[in-house]
């Protein structure tokens, strides 16, 4: 594995206007406050689910317009969220490449029976993971690989938590993961299969150097996050461990990296 560190200007000379920099930076502070008063607030769990989704999202695609440019920013987008939508849709329908499952109607409005707020999930951790593999590969294999392992590891910790919240029901939730009951291993087969798949479109899109902290904050904040509510908050140690395994694998080299080669 060789590593990925850019410096200099961006690879067209654009940068956007220092003035507006602060706008992902609001819009990740709002994700994580919403989050933290979620776990405060049961009874307005859904509404700031909605609300931190959007927001979680908004910061991914402004930090990549702000930085990476217009076009970049709208060929992610369309890529992760078109992908993530797609292969939801594919998903309720036939049970391919997830599992049976099905939506409770509680996540907002839905468009091909998918909630609408479900392939913005999949667009806010996609950019932060592509960013994150590019940290620690420089070949196309590499960031593919690494990209689609941290994201489908992800829901390790996202599934239990939306069927816990009555989100997204399995019919048939066995054979699952050891300790963590409700979701089956197909569902997880078929996230690293979709990842794959998302990561290797998303690397074609050019590299460009830019300030990375937004995507950097929301990556760990994702990652020790749910280590510490899995393991403290939620009473599911053994989503903590499997979590904190398995994301870890990607998440504890790319913190050392990014730690350790900053300016």
């Amino acid at each position: 594995m060789s590593i990925r560190v850019y410096t200099g200007p961006h690879a067209d000379g654009r940068r956007a206007p220092v003035s507006w920099q602060w706008v992902p930076w609001m819009l990740a502070g709002i994700t994580i406050g919403g989050q933290i008063i979620w776990l405060l607030a049961p009874a307005a769990r859904d509404a700031l689910t909605i609300l931190t989704v959007i927001t979680f999202a908004l910061a991914s695609v402004t930090h990549a317009w702000l930085n990476r440019g217009a076009w970049w920013a709208a060929g992610y987008f369309a890529i992760a969220a078109g992908i993530g939508l797609a292969v939801e849709a594919i998903g309720v329908s036939t049970g391919i490449p997830f599992g049976q499952y099905s939506y409770a109607g509680t996540l907002g409005p839905a468009l091909l029976g998918v909630p609408v707020l479900v392939p913005l999930a999949w667009a806010m951790m996609a950019y932060p993971c592509l960013l994150a593999a590019r940290r620690l590969s420089s070949t196309r294999a590499g960031v593919t690989i690494i990209g689609a392992w941290l994201l489908a590891s992800w829901d390790i910790f996202l599934d239990p938590q939306m069927v816990a919240e009555g989100h997204w029901a399995w019919a048939n939730p066995d054979p699952g993961l050891p300790g963590v009951p409700g979701i089956p291993l197909t569902n997880y087969l078929g996230w690293i299969l979709t990842a794959l798949l998302m990561m290797y479109l998303l690397d074609r899109l050019p590299p460009r150097t830019a300030p990375d902290g937004v995507p950097a904050l929301m990556l760990a904040w994702v990652y020790f996050s749910n280590v510490l509510g899995n393991a403290v908050f939620f009473d599911r140690p053994w989503v903590a461990l499997w979590g904190g395994i398995l994301m870890g694998i990607v998440v504890i080299p790319w913190a050392w990296v990014t730690w350790t080669t900053r300016p």
